[in-house]
Formats: structure tokens, sequence, C-alpha cells
């Protein structure tokens, strides 16, 4: 099964910019979608934004439209999620996961079969 780390959170002053990465191990995400979620204290599971196997297609929830970006490096087994102009409202815990889907939207976390641990970003106003 493949196993997902994310790293790159941390804390920044609303305005500011963070790129989170997402490394697998133990098999290729060259085929998977890959995608990106948050939850905030005390707040539901959030879908941030998702990228076809191939990084051809990808979708983004309203709230980040225009300000995040998820990229992915096949040959590096990762995926990416560049954060600008961050606002409080951000703040979270953020996961990323990979589906065994290659070219569809995915945008619900019961469609992704394997997770990371998160790593927190925290905006400060």
């Amino acid at each position: 099964q493949v196993r997902l780390v994310e790293s790159g959170g941390g804390l920044v002053q609303a305005g500011g910019s963070l790129r989170l990465s997402c490394a697998a191990s133990g098999g290729l995400i060259s085929t998977r979608a890959m995608g990106w979620f948050r939850q905030a204290p005390g707040k539901e599971r959030e879908f941030v934004a998702t990228v076809t196997w191939s990084g051809g297609t990808t979708y983004y929830s309203d709230s980040v439209k225009g300000r995040f970006t998820i990229s992915r490096d096949n040959a590096k087994n990762t995926v990416y999620l560049q954060m600008n102009s961050l606002k409080p409202d951000d703040t979270a815990v953020y996961s990323c996961a990979t589906a065994a889907l290659r070219a569809t939207i995915l945008t619900k976390a019961d469609q992704y079969d394997s997770w990371g641990q998160g790593t927190q970003v925290t905006v400060s106003s």
C-alpha cells in the first residue's frame, strides 16, 4: 500500500505563502489521482484540491481557487500544494491522499484509499 508523508507546514502571517509536499513510498503514484484535504478544529474535513495522474487536470475548492496550486512530479513520487495569499481561515491540518483512479476529478474523501498523517498550517492575522 502506498504510504504518504506530508511536510512543509508551519506558522505564517496572513498574506504569506507556504509550499506543502507529499512524498509517497511503497508504490508509485504515477497512475493515481492525488488530492489535498484539510481539517480545522471543530470542523469537518474539507476538500482542497486534486490532480489527475498525468497532472493534466486540476480542480480546486472555491475557497482556495486562484490562491493555491496543486502539482505533481511523478519522477519524484511527490505531490505539492503551493499556497499563496494565505488567510487565517486557511488554518488547518492539511493531508494528502491518493486514489487508484487516473483521470477522474475526485473531491470526496471516501474516494481515496491512502492518507498521510497531515501537516499543520497556521495563519496568523
